[in-house]
């Protein structure tokens, strides 16, 4: 179905359903977003979890576990295999923090650096906007700032 030009003093109940109608195309757009970004991760070898949470990762610091989950808004113990899995495959390593030795940090080696580099490109690639002129594309991106600003504050882990 394709978007029609709206008068511009809606009902309340045509508003609804137009806000419905704008609603499922977003969830519509996420569903397609997220496929596309699993079949990335997927073709790096990397489940979507373990992916995103090298994306966290600051290749410029050692970071302790508890802050990855903090990040993630997850459990430790998850963190915990997802670290395994990421240490397994040569992604980060394991360090002893020289300020505390009863704590581990985590470092993105250099394969996790060029690994996280291309986790970036899957995540930022625009192929679904492609459609998009420029000025639309801003206005869109403006529009979404707007409606996540209201409805989403900073900790649901926006950017």
């Amino acid at each position: 179905m394709a978007p029609t030009d709206a008068a511009p003093d809606l009902g309340a109940t045509e508003r609804a359903e137009l806000a419905g109608a704008v609603v499922r195309r977003l969830l519509h757009l996420s569903r397609a977003m997220r496929h596309d970004t699993d079949l990335g991760f997927a073709q790096l070898g990397l489940t979507p979890a373990v992916a995103r949470a090298l994306h966290q990762l600051d290749p410029d610091r050692p970071v302790a576990a508890r802050e990855l989950a903090e990040q993630l808004e997850c459990d430790r113990s998850n963190v915990t295999a997802l670290v395994d899995k990421l240490e397994l495959a040569g992604l980060v390593r394991r360090q002893v923090d020289p300020t505390d030795r009863r704590l581990k940090t985590l470092v993105v080696t250099d394969d996790g650096r060029a690994v996280r580099g291309r986790v970036h490109e899957v995540m930022s690639d625009a192929r679904l906007l492609a459609a998009l002129g420029d000025d639309e594309l801003a206005t869109l991106r403006d529009l979404l700032w707007k409606v996540s600003d209201g409805g989403c504050p900073e900790e649901c882990g926006g950017e």
